[in-house]
């Protein structure tokens, strides 16, 4: 295979190692039900934060009422980790005890 520019031409060939792309570990941010945080809230920070559409907010919210869990999204664990303290600092402010947590896919 070659690469040309207007300076150089490089050859691939088959003796030459290969460097791999290695993807980093990818982590489900999931959302815990409580008895205290009302579904409005849990809404919003779906739409604010998972940037989830109304419609999949609200999947996602029922998810949560009627099955004590729901995924949120999957992230690379920085992001994940980023997105859960946004929504327990979020959670804290209206005195709510909204839980996520992370599990490795």
């Amino acid at each position: 295979m070659e690469w040309e520019d207007s300076t150089h031409v490089i050859e691939e060939t088959d003796t030459e190692m290969r460097e791999e792309i290695v993807e980093p570990p990818m982590y489900r941010v999931i959302m815990l039900n409580d008895h205290y945080t009302t579904m409005e809230f849990v809404v919003y920070v779906l739409e604010t934060v998972f940037h989830k559409s109304l419609q999949e907010a609200i999947v996602i919210m029922m998810n949560i009422h009627n099955k004590g869990s729901g995924i949120c999204g999957v992230y690379t664990a920085e992001v994940a980790e980023t997105k859960i303290q946004k929504v327990h600092n979020m959670a804290r402010k209206k005195d709510f005890p909204l839980k996520c947590t992370m599990e490795e896919e």
